[in-house]
């Protein structure tokens, strides 16, 4: 699968809240890593369990692509991640508000699936969007 084909993939798969999807464009092996969240997931499971609560927090979340490209064995996606927070987790009670970021992910890929995943993303403001944090002072 070219580069191009995989983007659109697995966009679709996250907006689409398709695990098994997202999951079969990631190998068994992969490494997700969510810098703004300071997590990491290995492995398949451990990548479902996140998708998971994603999904559940935010049951109408999507991922829109506003460009790509690639090289070599690497892909860079920006794209805007929104959502409205309407599931509980353990950590966070839903807050029923919406979030919209502009995101960067670079994804490292071996025969088709991604072997590695980095996500970059202002986590600030979009807490302060769900209300869970105070507004930025205006300068």
């Amino acid at each position: 699968m070219d580069a191009a084909t995989w983007v659109r993939e697995e966009t679709a798969a996250w907006s689409s809240h398709d695990i098994e999807k997202t999951l079969s464009l990631f190998a068994d092996d992969c490494v997700y890593e969510d810098l703004a969240l300071g997590r990491v997931f290995r492995g398949r499971e451990e990548l479902r369990a996140f998708l998971k609560m994603c999904f559940t927090m935010f049951p109408d979340l999507k991922a829109e692509v506003t460009s790509f490209f690639f090289s070599g064995n690497r892909v860079c996606i920006e794209y805007i991640w929104s959502g409205t927070n309407l599931g509980d987790t353990p950590t966070m009670p839903a807050t029923g508000k919406s979030f919209s970021v502009r995101c960067a992910s670079i994804r490292e890929m071996t025969g088709g699936v991604a072997t590695r995943a980095t996500d970059y993303y202002d986590l600030g403001t979009m807490m302060r969007q769900l209300g869970v944090q105070p507004s930025a002072p205006q300068t």
